[in-house]
């Protein structure tokens, strides 16, 4: 479970997050993406980036004074 909590990880999980954000407005521009897939998508990249910030946050509070 600590391997969840570096650095790495969570950065990781931060830049999928904005990679699906990005590549749902590009996608529905292009017309690849329906209204509704795009928003799905952007829901998902908000939600990969949420849990970025709370492993971020526990990681904060795990870590030595």
């Amino acid at each position: 479970m600590d391997w969840l909590l570096t650095r790495e990880v969570v950065v990781t999980i931060a830049f999928i997050g904005a990679l699906l954000s990005t590549g749902a407005s590009i996608l529905q521009v292009r017309k690849i993406l329906s209204a509704r897939g795009a928003q799905l998508m952007n829901y998902a990249g908000y939600g990969a980036m949420g849990v970025s910030m709370l492993l971020f946050i526990a990681a904060g509070f795990r870590s030595p004074v």
